[in-house]
């Protein structure tokens, strides 16, 4: 379809859209007004990770299409816990808890959208203010979790989790419940019209415009971006090492931009055009550039992500640091330092000791099978000594790279 609106031929020429309510009607209304739109996050954590940056970027999008980006922080589904594609129930948290997350995770949303009382600046709304005002989360808090829909509806399926055989509590069930009626209190207190999210909302999108026009007789739209997984398979924001969160306190600078610098050359293009604000016909120069010059493609992926979330400093250090480090066969000045005591270290404590291995019997396996190196060159003893009294770089593979500094 051809759109005649910018917002709607920005999210398609950048890769967003999955799926439409009703493109036809979405894109003549943004063609003509100013469209406040919302997507909701949960605060599960003190910052999101790098699986939410696609839903972040696009009401970045928004507002740079001239719209207004409404983030709805889910203190009040928080309490509930999202059941999309998850396998188990959240742990339960504290109200402080979730508050002092949302604090952590609004500066991640500072970065990248401006907020203001302008007509087109971004708000930021939690939507415990009218859900816990219902008195009803702190029945499904209580209650709920002693009710699985197993039992209460034996004849009916909730297929994700019980195709899984994995319990789907009462309370669970409720969130789809109370995210529609965010989309409805969202179209009465700020007049929004559309409700992005992943394809996993899918549903509950269209629960909220289903909602909304049988009790306000409103019309509302829905918009999703495609599953969001790298090149192999693996989902977007997950790594054997753990969640590549956005928030400097959760994850260093330099581990982020490491993620991007080591992209997949298959998704080099794709991330450019969803994750960078670079002109679309220089993404097509660095997408297709060829063998090992892709390198220099994925050095300007990580420097722009990183640029976008953690500020233009922290993109010149990575970089500085990865010169170093790739480059000049120096150590950088922003990779994991630990000390090096006078007498020296093993070099199986010195590799979990930074970090690198997760126990002894992990830091073993890394040296007999080639994956240890000291200065660049590979040790294969796991009796070696690193000497002290000397600053030494250690190495896991090709990509980990640490400091032993003495003390």
């Amino acid at each position: 379809m051809t759109y005649n609106s910018t917002l709607l031929r920005l999210l398609d020429e950048r890769g967003y859209i999955h799926q439409l309510t009703d493109a036809a009607g979405l894109d003549a209304l943004a063609a003509k007004q100013i469209v406040p739109a919302y997507i909701g996050f949960d605060a599960t954590a003190p910052s999101l990770h790098i699986g939410s940056l696609v839903q972040i970027m696009m009401l970045r999008r928004l507002q740079q299409a001239g719209h207004k980006p409404i983030v709805v922080m889910g203190g009040g589904t928080t309490k509930v816990g999202d059941p999309s594609g998850k396998d188990e129930s959240r742990k339960m948290l504290s109200g402080d808890d979730i508050k002092a997350n949302i604090a952590s995770i609004r500066t991640a949303f500072e970065r990248l959208l401006t907020f203001g009382d302008g007509p087109t600046d971004a708000i930021m709304v939690d939507n415990d203010e009218w859900l816990s005002a219902l008195a009803y989360v702190d029945l499904l808090r209580d209650v709920g979790p002693h009710f699985t829909i197993n039992r209460m509806l034996t004849f009916d399926s909730v297929k994700l989790r019980l195709d899984r055989e994995q319990p789907l509590t009462f309370l669970e069930f409720n969130y789809m419940i109370l995210q529609a009626y965010d989309f409805r209190e969202l179209a009465l207190r700020h007049d929004c019209r559309l409700q992005m999210g992943g394809s996993d909302q899918w549903g509950n999108i269209i629960n909220g415009i289903e909602l909304t026009r049988r009790m306000e007789s409103r019309e509302l739209f829905g918009l999703t971006t495609p599953l969001l997984t790298t090149a192999d398979g693996a989902k977007m924001g997950k790594t054997a090492a753990g969640a590549v969160w956005l928030n400097e306190a959760q994850l260093p600078a330099w581990d982020f931009w490491q993620y991007w610098r080591n992209a997949d050359d298959r998704d080099v293009g794709r991330f450019l055009r969803l994750f960078t604000d670079l002109p679309l016909d220089e993404i097509a120069r660095l997408e297709a550039l060829q063998g090992s010059e892709i390198n220099a493609a994925k050095v300007v992926l990580a420097n722009e992500v990183t640029r976008l979330c953690r500020g233009d400093e922290a993109a010149k250090t990575c970089e500085s640091t990865a010169s170093a480090t790739f480059g000049a066969g120096g150590v950088g000045t922003d990779l994991p330092v630990i000390s090096l005591p006078a007498e020296g270290i093993s070099l199986i404590d010195a590799l979990v000791g930074i970090g690198f291995a997760a126990s002894r019997g992990e830091a073993k396996r890394l040296i007999s099978g080639g994956g240890a190196r000291v200065d660049g060159s590979a040790i294969s003893d796991e009796n070696y000594i690193i000497s002290g009294g000397c600053e030494t770089r250690i190495s896991s593979g090709k990509k980990k790279h640490g400091v032993l500094r003495p003390a």
